[in-house]
């Protein structure tokens, strides 16, 4: 991918030690699954700064709140979560609460239940519509919603997959961790999230095909994940694969002149 003007501009100012990349913020993907298999995806509005009009899975920044400890937990432990992906008890906690929290906020699957061997059957209505509404302008904390609930976060509904980090070029920069999980028996998800305009459910390999023809746009790390999906025929295919999580960090490099974004 050759960079513009600008961005290379840049790019050749941080490589040569003139600039200092920006601090990468702590974030959570899920991509969730249901049987074809298939993928949802949203839309991000044209008017967002990061990724506008790109297509993406559900995800954002983890909140400093994501690692209170009152949150109840059933599952792989934080400090397991931190060997899975290499980082530390606290920033596992957080990147797992902020996986759940954000995939409620932006799709309305839930990923937790009554106890630890049970999830949320439904979470239409407008008391979740409100929560969920809550979560998003961060007047309610993921623990305080849970609590009220009676919930369990469900880390076991939850599989590694990737970590990537923004090239250091960019101004918005995260290092975010890829989960993958599959929509639970009974929910649904939400026509429209607080930042996108519209979603769908696609089989991976459509999904590229579509951006393929110029008729969808995919950012680099949702292109490789829906390329590494499509080799699997089903979800219990995607569940069983062996993953071995390298951190991707794309870096700008000059070949013959121009600055191209190579991973």
């Amino acid at each position: 991918m050759v960079l513009p003007q600008e961005l290379a501009d840049r790019a050749r100012e941080i490589n040569a030690g003139h600039l200092e990349p920006v601090t990468p913020r702590d974030a959570a993907t899920v991509v969730i699954l249901r049987p074809g298999p298939e993928v949802y995806l949203l839309r991000r509005k044209t008017t967002m700064a990061f990724a506008a009009g790109a297509y993406v899975f559900p995800g954002g920044s983890v909140d400093p709140r994501d690692a209170d400890h009152s949150v109840a937990w059933a599952g792989p432990t934080p400090a397991q979560w931190g060997e899975a992906f290499t980082a530390d008890e606290r920033t596992a906690r957080g990147l797992v609460c902020a996986a759940v929290r954000e995939t409620f906020e932006e799709s309305g699957v839930l990923l937790a239940g009554p106890g630890p061997d049970s999830v949320v059957e439904d979470t239409t209505g407008d008391d979740w519509e409100a929560d969920r509404l809550a979560l998003i302008d961060r007047s309610l904390a993921f623990a305080d919603f849970l609590a009220k609930r009676g919930l369990v976060l469900r880390s076991d509904l939850l599989k590694p997959w990737a970590h990537w980090i923004t090239p250091e070029l960019e101004l918005r920069r995260f290092d975010t961790r890829f989960f993958v999980a599959v929509l639970p028996a009974g929910q649904r998800t939400r026509d429209v999230g607080g930042e996108a305009d519209q979603v769908a459910w696609q089989r991976p390999a459509e999904a590229i095909e579509l951006a393929h023809e110029g008729k969808i746009f995919l950012m680099p790390p949702t292109y490789q994940t829906l390329s590494e999906l499509a080799a699997h025929d089903s979800v219990e295919s995607v569940l069983a694969a062996e993953r071995e999580i390298v951190t991707i960090l794309p870096r700008a490099v000059e070949v013959d002149g121009e600055m191209r974004l190579m991973t």
